[in-house]
């Protein structure tokens, strides 16, 4: 496998909860490196931008009203096959599904607030880290 890079927001139910930490800390045990890091709060239109592609859905509003509701932490993760590697730790969307010891296993509060996002391809990722960081921001 080769060292790749994905892009992960850490949600503001887990800032919340002063859980970046541990959240970080799953990433890493999990492989993962954090090549860059930073603590925003983001706006309506970041939000509306960032969930686009989900315009159209029932539950867009909610979506954006809940990402802007507190700060997040952005990252880029590097790591062998970071987006497989990140979706594996993150767990399944809902809580209630995913494995024991994942992040929403462990941490999330409900399937809306599940305290992590994660890239679900390389091209994604690509196109979600250039969405929040320049290449200069990105030290790996």
């Amino acid at each position: 496998m080769a060292t790749t890079r994905t892009f992960s927001i850490i949600k503001p139910d887990a800032t919340r909860r002063n859980l970046t930490g541990a959240v970080t800390k799953m990433l890493e045990d999990a492989g993962l490196r954090v090549v860059a890091s930073k603590r925003i709060q983001m706006t309506q239109e970041q939000a509306e931008g960032f969930y686009a592609v989900h315009r159209e859905r029932p539950f867009f509003g909610d979506l954006v009203s809940f990402m802007i509701s507190g700060p997040v932490v952005v990252q880029v993760l590097e790591g062998e096959d970071a987006v497989a590697t990140n979706r594996k730790v993150m767990g399944a969307t809902n809580p209630a599904n995913a494995d024991a010891g994942t992040i929403r296993k462990e941490l999330a509060e409900s399937i809306e607030a599940n305290s992590v996002h994660g890239s679900d391809s390389e091209e994604n990722a690509a196109i979600e880290i250039a969405y929040f960081f320049k290449p200069e921001e990105i030290v790996g």
